[in-house]
């Protein structure tokens, strides 16, 4: 089963780019275009979401939920996603691990 992981400082990048708050909802998922290193073709999408229709996979960070979809499971399919904050970049990254 894929987890989901997160360090501080994206915590962080999440309350200050996606003004989250202890009861939102970030959604990650796969979107067509873009580059990945798992799936050619494709790429990692997030957005501020409701609440989940059928959580595949969720964590709690102060408050927030970060979850997957069942629909999107497939692109995170024996990999868990650790979600980074790079400062030299100025923005988060992720990794499949």
């Amino acid at each position: 089963m894929t987890n989901i992981t997160l360090t501080q400082p994206a915590v962080k990048w999440f309350q200050k780019e996606m003004n989250t708050k202890p009861g939102d909802y970030i959604r990650f998922y796969a979107r067509y275009g873009g580059i990945s290193p798992i799936h050619p073709g494709f790429s990692i999408g997030i957005t501020k979401s409701e609440q989940p229709y059928e959580v595949a996979v969720q964590t709690q960070e102060n408050g927030v939920t970060f979850f997957i979809e069942e629909t999107d499971k497939w692109y995170f399919d024996g990999y868990d996603l650790h979600v980074k904050f790079s400062r030299k970049d100025d923005q988060i990254k992720y990794e499949y691990r």
